[in-house]
C-alpha cells in the first residue's frame, strides 16, 4: 500500500508538470514569449491551454491523440502557401511557402476574435457608430446608435465575416481602430507570430501582412478558445437584428456545410490576398489545422479539402 501512494504521488507531480509545461507554451505549443506582452498597449490575458480542449461549448472537437504519420505523399500545392498544422500538439505536417509575407484578407479576423475574448464581458451592450456602418461589404447592415451584446457580435463575424461588425468590436474593445490593432499585434507577439504585422480588424487592403505559418498559429489558439471554437463550427443560424427584423447568417465556409468532419475556421479574400482559407477538421480522434493562402475561386476549396484529407489520412 505505500509503495502504491508512492507511485500515485509521483504520477500526480508529473501530470501536473506536462500541464503547466503546455500551459506556458512550452513543449510542442507554438511558443509564449512573456517579454513580449507590452503592458501600456494591451492588458496581458492567459493564452489559453491544455485545460480548454475538453470544454462542452467547443462542440465535440478536442482531439484525443496527435496525428498519425502521413500515409502517403502530401499533395502538390496549387496556390500560393501552406501550412498543416496538427490541432493538438502545434507540430509541422507541412509547409509550402509558409514564411513569405502576404496580405491574408478576413483570416485575421481570427486575431481580431481573440483580442475581443480577451477583453471579456461578452455580454455586454455593444452601441454601434457612424463609422463602422461605412465599412465595404461584406456587412450585417448595422445602423448608428443600434445596440448589440458583443457575443452576438463575436458569432456573426465569425460566421459570416461582417466587415462593420468587425471594426464595430475594435472599436468598442479598444476606442479606436489604430489601438486595437495595437492590440492585435502585442497578442500576435504572444502567440510566436514573428512575421506579422496588422492596422485594421477586418483584414481590408491595408500596409499589413502575415504567413501561412504565423496564422496557422493564430488557429492553433483560437481552437482552443471554447467560445470561438463554437461559432466557427456553425453552418448557419437565424439572428434578430436591433430593428427587429430576422436575418439568416451563413458561414462562408462552404465545406463546413460539405462535410461533417470539418469544423470551420475563417475564409478570406481581397484582390491581392486571394482567396484564403483556414480549416480544420478532425477524425479518429486526431484534429489538424490547414492553412490556404492565395488560391483561386475555383480551387480554393478543393485546396484546403485535400490537404485535411492528408493530413488526417482520409482517402
Amino acid at each position: 500500500m505505500a509503495r502504491m501512494n508512492v507511485f500515485a504521488k509521483v504520477v500526480g507531480i508529473f501530470a501536473l508538470a506536462v500541464l503547466s509545461s503546455c500551459v506556458q507554451g512550452q513543449g510542442n505549443y507554438p511558443p509564449y514569449n512573456k517579454r513580449n506582452n507590452v503592458a501600456t498597449v494591451h492588458r496581458r490575458a492567459p493564452i489559453p491551454g491544455a485545460a480548454t480542449r475538453t470544454s462542452p461549448a467547443a462542440g465535440g472537437m478536442a482531439p484525443a491523440r496527435p496525428a498519425a504519420p502521413a500515409s502517403r505523399p502530401a499533395p502538390t500545392p496549387a496556390c500560393s502557401a501552406v501550412y498543416v498544422m496538427d490541432a493538438l500538439t502545434g507540430r509541422q505536417l507541412y509547409a509550402y511557402n509558409a514564411n513569405v509575407r502576404r496580405q491574408v484578407a478576413s483570416t485575421q479576423k481570427i486575431i481580431t476574435a481573440l483580442c475581443v475574448c480577451d477583453s471579456g464581458n461578452l455580454d455586454k451592450m455593444v452601441t454601434v457608430q457612424a463609422a463602422e456602418c461605412k465599412e465595404p461589404p461584406i456587412k450585417l447592415g448595422m445602423r448608428p446608435g443600434q445596440q448589440y451584446r458583443k457575443r452576438d457580435l463575436l458569432k456573426a463575424m465569425l460566421t459570416s465575416s461582417f466587415n462593420d461588425v468587425a471594426a464595430c468590436l475594435a472599436r468598442d474593445t479598444a476606442g479606436s481602430i489604430p489601438a486595437f490593432a495595437a492590440r492585435m499585434n502585442a497578442r500576435a507577439k504572444r502567440m510566436g507570430m514573428t512575421d506579422s504585422h496588422f492596422v485594421n480588424a477586418n483584414g481590408l487592403p491595408a500596409d499589413q501582412y502575415s504567413t501561412a505559418r504565423d496564422m496557422a498559429r493564430a488557429a492553433f489558439y483560437a481552437y482552443r478558445n471554447p467560445t470561438i471554437r463554437s461559432y466557427i463550427n456553425i453552418p448557419e443560424y437565424t439572428m434578430t437584428k436591433a430593428d427587429g427584423t430576422v436575418r439568416t447568417v451563413r458561414s462562408t465556409n462552404k465545406l463546413l456545410r460539405l462535410y461533417p468532419w470539418v469544423q470551420g475556421m475563417k475564409t478570406g479574400y481581397t484582390n491581392k490576398a486571394g482567396k484564403c482559407l483556414i480549416s480544420c477538421g478532425s477524425a479518429n480522434g486526431r484534429a489538424v489545422i490547414v492553412v490556404i493562402l492565395g488560391s483561386t475561386s475555383s480551387k480554393i476549396w478543393g485546396e484546403s479539402l485535400k490537404y485535411l484529407k492528408w493530413g488526417l489520412n482520409i482517402s
